[in-house]
């Protein structure tokens, strides 16, 4: 089984390129993504087509599959770059989230897509609150009380805006807060510091691959919350661990992701790492 290996802000997937006669279900995902077992990943990308366009299923590291991931789709983005399937037009990509545009620019180094409209509906996170958005609402943990804000973009998110943020806190209260039953699908859960009007500093814990050094859904969510309740303009500048990517937001909500993407190398991949030792 082979695949090609990239990395985007420091958020590593792996993606199917040629599939053999042996499966990854289950523990067999777990193992590939382990750092130990394994390559090492942040997740897989498995290639495919839906009405003649491009698609892909984006799988977490717990074997779960996501509804969408920024950095996935950049990644995929090049991986059809890479492979002469796209050029430098601008192409669609269907995802379990929805349609996303894409744009691969500087030779391969940097890609742009258009990640659909931040959604504020409880009903669309999904969260289980009765008022029909689910913004800067009390929730405690560990008797540590905090303002929550739920958004999705294809895949949900809840956003909480603090003095300072680091990935002890992350990774504190991170787990807590993506199986906390006010999800019923569980979250993605993005730390936000506003820094200025223009940039933002953010810790993720990402939902089924745990602490992440970036990504592009929970930058794409903490900028649009930012500039809902009027922290941030329309062009956003989101600092994590990894590296920084650019967000646009227009009057709509419809957002715009900009980030590098790299080449790592092809990884041709043995039935016998799957084995259980």
């Amino acid at each position: 089984m082979k695949f090609r290996k990239y990395q985007a802000l420091g958020n590593t997937y792996l993606v199917l390129q040629d599939r053999q006669d042996f499966s990854l279900e289950g523990s067999g995902v777990s193992r590939v993504c382990d750092w130990r077992y394994g390559v090492g990943a942040d997740g897989i990308l498995l290639p495919g087509t839906k009405d003649k366009e491009f698609a892909v299923r984006i799988i977490n590291p717990d074997g779960s599959e996501a509804e969408k991931s920024g950095n996935g789709l950049r990644i995929f983005s090049r991986f059809l770059w890479d492979t002469a399937q796209v050029g430098n037009e601008r192409f669609s990509i269907t995802t379990a989230g929805g349609r996303v545009f894409s744009q691969v620019l500087e030779q391969g180094r940097s890609v742009e897509i258009s990640m659909g409209r931040a959604n504020f509906s409880s009903t669309a996170v999904p969260i289980s609150v009765s008022t029909e958005r689910a913004l800067d609402f009390p929730i405690e943990l560990r008797g540590i009380p905090l303002r929550a804000n739920a958004v999705s973009m294809g895949n949900p998110h809840c956003v909480i805006f603090m003095d300072e943020v680091n990935p002890e806190l992350a990774h504190s209260l991170g787990p807590e807060l993506e199986r906390h039953p006010l999800f019923p699908e569980r979250t993605n859960v993005q730390f936000v510091r506003v820094i200025d009007r223009s940039n933002i500093q953010v810790e993720i814990w990402e939902r089924g691959a745990g602490y992440t050094l970036s990504s592009g859904t929970s930058s794409c969510a903490a900028a649009s919350v930012a500039r809902l309740h009027g922290f941030c303009d329309d062009a956003v500048s989101v600092h994590m661990p990894g590296g920084t990517m650019q967000i646009r937001i227009d009057e709509s909500f419809e957002v715009v992701m900009r980030g590098p993407v790299q080449f790592i190398g092809t990884v041709d991949l043995d039935p016998e790492c799957l084995l259980m030792s």
